[in-house]
């Protein structure tokens, strides 16, 4: 067989081709996903008084169909309603987050419709949501009190207790919204593009660019995908595929960044 294909095919945009068995996102043993509703697999549900209700169920997240898929090990560091500045306050130590007992190999950080798309005063632009500037490198006890700070200071705070961890940070993929959508749209291209400036200052981090190449959240989509605001366990599943085809293609294209994988957690080293 020709394997050279499957790593030089120049033009093989991120999501041309989907695995179904986790493909190189299999090489990590374990995996971190801090989030809000998605990453909790949250449903919507009506009780029997017809109020409607919000349920995180976590074996039905992404993370954990994405676990299930390559076999590794998967945690939950994730909140239905979760924001970066809450994450950062008090919603991971209290859960113990923080704890080096749970560093994983790779963390996914998927964080901000909660942030941005539910603020007025940042779909107004009134406030900004910070830039990559926000983030003292040296100390994020330092980091300005905005998006862009407390984000950063997630990847700081995991780094110093996992090193050698790869980050992947996720971008909000375009979404049909009843109303306001330009702002929407820019919000999230902000988002996007903060995320690549972060992937630029901080070593091993990758950026999954759903706003550019995931599917539009259109009427169709949400027809098979949701129920409601939030997603059905199709929509979940199809979820854990796009996010462990976009790490393969990461790691196809860049193979020598990931060729340590193993020793990520231990004293050893190759190079």
């Amino acid at each position: 067989m020709e394997w050279n294909p499957l790593f030089e095919a120049a033009d093989e945009k991120p999501l041309d081709r989907l695995v179904s068995d986790g493909g190189y996102c299999g090489i990590f043993r374990t995996i971190a996903c801090v989030g809000d509703s998605l990453s909790s697999g949250e449903f919507e549900a009506f009780d029997e008084t017809g109020k409607k209700q919000y349920i995180d169920m976590f074996d039905y997240s992404w993370g954990q169909f994405l676990g299930r898929m390559c076999g590794s090990k998967v945690y939950n560091f994730s909140k239905g309603g979760m924001t970066a500045d809450r994450y950062c306050e008090s919603f991971a130590e209290q859960q113990g987050f923080w704890s080096p007992d749970l560093a994983a190999q790779a963390y996914f950080i998927a964080l901000g419709v909660n942030d941005l798309h539910n603020r007025p005063d940042l779909l107004s632009g009134k406030t900004p949501i910070g830039s990559a500037k926000d983030a003292d490198l040296s100390d994020w006890r330092n980091n300005s009190k905005t998006f862009a700070g407390y984000y950063a200071a997630i990847i700081q705070r995991y780094r110093e207790i996992q090193p050698k961890a790869k980050f992947f940070l996720v971008a909000c993929p375009n979404e049909v919204w009843k109303q306001d959508q330009e702002m929407h749209e820019r919000v999230n291209g902000e988002l996007r593009d903060l995320l690549c400036d972060f992937a630029k200052i901080f070593p091993n981090t990758y950026v999954i660019d759903l706003f550019r190449y995931a599917p539009v959240y259109g009427a169709e989509f949400k027809k098979m995908f949701f129920n409601g605001g939030h997603m059905n366990p199709m929509g979940y599943a199809f979820t854990a595929r796009v996010m462990a085809s976009y790490v393969d293609w990461i790691i196809r294209k860049n193979p020598a960044d990931f060729s340590e994988v193993g020793f990520i957690g231990t004293p050893y080293h190759y190079r």
